[in-house]
């Protein structure tokens, strides 16, 4: 790379598109989804909402820095989600790579364009034990990359933190290179099998997403359907009774108790019959 280059970035989820999808639409950016991978996702952004030079110059006001525009966005995406996101970035002057985990204090690692290390060597630890990397030959592969090698320029050091990663099952589209320019970049991602566009809908449809992933997983069962039916009628059950003898006693506790499960009960009641009209008016 050098002073001349066109900035880029990569997002890169350590999940299924179907689990990323509902997240990313939440940032309300236009980005391409594709699938990178056993178990990664790769989030393209169609837009340039940064800064087109390392050094500022030519930004139009409000405009920040690739780095803090990607930053934002993979501790936006990791803050409410299962699974950790990867930020590679580059521009004229500098490459580099942000992990966001959680709530936990985001990390990350600079190069210059030229490839000299610019960051902390801890952060590279802590890089792989969020990601579950191995301790010895993961590290070793991380360390190597904050060590001066005049052979190895910003580029070359992004590309050998994508090797570590394809260990943990990372596989980019093809065209997905470090260090080529956004537009390049999306129109790659545009050409790959599986990739589809993520825009905002509005927050009915955020909310419906939402949703939908959350009766997707593993607590799917309990919040829709049969089970969380069965599970709404044993609280509605349970609760009247519990009301009755709370009262009967002059136990408040009791009675508040009881009047919880009822609560608890006729929600999931109403939730599953709002959801199942949902759907049937959805359905085509």
């Amino acid at each position: 790379m050098n002073a001349t280059s066109s900035v880029g970035a990569l997002l890169l989820c350590r999940a299924e598109p179907d689990s990323v999808r509902p997240v990313a639409r939440l940032l309300r950016e236009r980005m391409l989804l594709a699938p990178a991978g056993d178990g990664w996702s790769v989030l393209v952004p169609e837009g340039t909402p940064w800064r087109e030079n390392g050094d500022g110059g030519g930004q139009e006001a409000g405009e920040q820095p690739v780095d803090s525009v990607l930053g934002g966005w993979a501790t936006a995406l990791a803050v409410g989600a299962p699974w950790p996101v990867v930020a590679l970035w580059w521009d004229g002057d500098r490459a580099g790579c942000t992990l966001a985990s959680g709530f936990r204090r985001p990390v990350g690692y600079v190069w210059l364009a030229d490839g000299t290390p610019a960051g902390e060597d801890e952060a590279m630890w802590t890089f792989a034990a969020r990601l579950g990397l191995d301790p010895v030959l993961d590290v070793q592969g991380l360390e190597v990359l904050t060590r001066p090698d005049p052979d190895a320029d910003a580029r070359t050091r992004l590309r050998g933190l994508l090797a570590v990663l394809t260990r943990l099952g990372l596989e980019l589209p093809p065209g997905l290179e470090p260090g080529e320019p956004a537009g390049r970049l999306h129109a790659a991602a545009g050409r790959g099998a599986g990739t589809e566009r993520i825009a905002w809908a509005g927050w009915r449809d955020a909310v419906r997403l939402e949703l939908d992933a959350v009766e997707g997983g593993g607590l799917g069962p309990w919040v829709r359907g049969p089970r969380a039916r069965a599970l709404a009628v044993a609280q509605l059950a349970a609760g009247l009774p519990l009301v009755a003898w709370g009262m009967g006693r002059r136990s408040g506790g009791w009675a508040f108790a009881g009047v919880l499960l009822i609560v608890h009960g006729a929600a999931g009641l109403a939730y599953d019959r709002i959801r199942g009209d949902a759907g049937t008016r959805d359905s085509p």
